[in-house]
């Protein structure tokens, strides 16, 4: 083969080379910091937390919401992307099959990151409300119902059930215990709130598949909560996920009580929150971190679980390593009245 014939074949081969390298995907997701969102403020729809039924307050400061933009589910990463992001100290570049599970479509991931904010949004306002000494029942929630089931179109997700057959109940195992001493068939009346109207529901039950002198009525039962105060949230339905429940909680929180909790400080944080107040770990917080140094912020509040997870990171930030949201609330006093020596940090 002549010189000239080589260097061609060469040419083309690297060209070949060069284009797998950006056409083909690499089965990583790039994390980078993500936009932030004050909870204190306002939108063109109102507050971006509102609370009706209850004395507020001004709130000053502001309170971030901290998120990671993530490649989408329906995009891809190339290998040199992949490599940049992943060298990238603000960045990560996470395994694919950790973040969108194989098998799942987009619109199931979708609609589960929908679901989660869903649930990150009634956590904490059930924390915030108990928090500031609110009365919060819980009542036996119905979580699903079977599309061909006895209740379809009858109970809904999201209905608090407050009696079977008229007897008061107030868990799972009280509305399952009452439903099993009924015969395959019978009728069944359902006492619930649904969006605060008092509905009277009768489902006939159905015999169970694995038991056909066993009654049933297609629901599964969760625990709701039903408190007086009405929060709404104006946030873009784009914003989905579990990890904001903590700064929810606090804007609700600094919302419903009187004084100053951020003061003048721009404070960020992240976290999943449960309906008791405790903090749970989330993904992405170098990125979370990144972007609220980004957007102002001075302070951070972090899950406790995930001081270990910002490592070396580079940040002028006090980073407040928290485990309630009791916690959150005491460290931020403590911020206010300069008394940072007490206050919990990572590392």
């Amino acid at each position: 083969m002549s010189r000239n014939a080589l260097a061609i074949v060469s040419s083309l081969l690297f060209a070949a080379l060069a284009a797998a390298l950006v056409l083909i995907p690499a089965p990583y997701v790039a994390w980078r910091p993500g936009q932030t969102l004050d909870v204190l403020a306002a939108t063109d729809s109102g507050p971006v937390i509102d609370v009706t039924g209850l004395q507020s307050f001004e709130a000053s400061g502001s309170l971030l919401m901290t998120t990671v933009s993530a490649t989408r589910v329906d995009s891809s990463l190339s290998l040199p992307e992949a490599i940049y992001v992943f060298l990238d100290p603000s960045s990560d570049a996470m395994p694919r099959e950790v973040i969108y599970p194989p098998g799942k479509t987009t619109e199931q991931v979708q609609s589960e990151a929908v679901a989660s904010m869903d649930t990150s949004r009634s956590n904490a306002t059930v924390a915030a409300l108990r928090a500031d000494g609110i009365k919060v029942t819980e009542l036996p929630r119905v979580a699903s119902v079977t599309m061909s089931g006895p209740s379809a179109e009858k109970l809904q997700p999201g209905d608090l059930i407050t009696a079977v057959d008229t007897i008061p109940v107030t868990s799972r195992d009280e509305v399952a215990a009452q439903i099993s001493t009924h015969e395959v068939g019978d009728a069944i009346v359902f006492d619930v709130l649904r969006e605060g109207s008092e509905l009277t529901v009768s489902v006939t039950s159905d015999a169970s598949p694995t038991d056909a002198k066993l009654p049933i009525v297609g629901i599964s039962i969760d625990t709701g909560y039903q408190y007086d105060p009405v929060v709404t949230f104006n946030v873009d339905s784009s914003v989905t996920g579990p990890s904001a429940g903590l700064v929810f909680a606090l804007g609700i929180y600094d919302r419903i009580t009187d004084g100053q909790l951020i003061s003048d400080r721009v404070v960020a944080g992240t976290g999943t929150m449960d309906p008791n107040g405790r903090v749970g770990n989330i993904g992405g917080i170098r990125e979370k971190i990144k972007g609220a140094e980004r957007d102002g912020a001075t302070v951070f509040l972090v899950p406790e679980g995930n001081c270990d997870d910002v490592g070396d990171l580079d940040t002028p930030l006090t980073l407040v390593s928290v485990a309630t949201l009791k916690d959150a609330i005491s460290a931020l006093q403590l911020i206010n009245e300069s008394n940072t020596a007490e206050v919990p940090v990572c590392g």
